[in-house]
């Protein structure tokens, strides 16, 4: 059966309307003289595949990065805050992410507006000021789930500190439908963000994972390379036709070596 891609749910009271779109770590240090990555596993609690996660580690080691893999309840909306800061030269995002999109009677209009879920409970009286200021929404995973915190490309680029060229592979639904969280993370620093046309299956997502991994990291080869391996061996999502792309278009001549250290 497919999963679902989980839509965000909003609701704003200002304007009266309702709005629905469609562990074991160590903070990294950025004086360490070591390059790190991040492991997000957002699904961790609902969805969890430790085999998985358990391989892109290995991968990501065997290049040379030291890892920390974030996993369920520690994705809140302060992770996301500080995420930035925290000093990570790659990051690894197995999220749930949706588009913002306005309900007005029986008419549906999806707006330009890409989230990422947290896996913190929503509650009306936490980051109130990211709530009106419309950076901070809640989200819902499935009907028989509380509502979760989500957070949109505006509140990234308010976020804590700067990225240092790195690489981001951001694989949940619609995370590259609009240029609005890539544009976001490269402004914060990030030198490549990677991410899917539209809806996409979560068990595409997990076997595009290795593959992709294997291909950028294992292999050697450019970002632009990487990706078209990738979506030639795996294909489009069977489901929706969804397809990895890839920001700013001139990151896709150098390699993962190339981008993490700006060249």
């Amino acid at each position: 059966m497919v999963r679902r891609c989980l839509e965000i749910l909003a609701i704003i009271a200002v304007l009266a309307a309702s709005l629905l779109p469609a562990s074991c770590h160590t903070p990294a240090a950025e004086d360490s003289g070591v390059n790190k990555a991040a492991i997000i596993d957002q699904l961790y609690l609902r969805e969890p595949n430790p085999e998985l996660i358990a391989a892109a580690t290995g991968i990501l080691e065997s290049y040379g990065f030291e890892v920390d893999v974030w996993q369920g309840t520690d994705i809140t909306v302060d992770f996301y805050r500080q995420l930035p800061s925290l000093g990570y030269k790659f990051i690894l995002l197995r999220v749930h992410s949706g588009l913002l999109v306005s309900l007005e009677g029986d008419k549906v209009i999806t707006l330009d507006t890409t989230y990422l879920f947290t896996a913190e409970n929503y509650t009306m009286t936490r980051y109130v000021a990211d709530q009106l200021s419309d950076k901070v929404s809640n989200a819902l995973m499935s009907d028989d789930t509380p509502l979760v915190f989500a957070v949109n490309s505006e509140f990234l680029k308010n976020a804590d500190g700067e990225f240092n060229h790195t690489v981001v592979l951001a694989l949940g639904c619609e995370s590259f439908k609009y240029d609005d969280m890539p544009m976001a993370f490269i402004e914060k620093g990030a030198s490549a963000y990677v991410g899917w046309s539209d809806v996409v299956s979560l068990e595409h997502v997990d076997a595009v994972i290795v593959r992709l991994l294997e291909n950028l990291l294992s292999a050697n080869v450019t970002l632009s390379q990487g990706i078209s391996l990738t979506m030639e061996e795996m294909g489009t999502d069977p489901h929706f036709g969804s397809y990895l792309k890839y920001y700013p278009l001139e990151s896709g001549n150098r390699t993962i070596a190339e981008l993490i250290r700006g060249d």
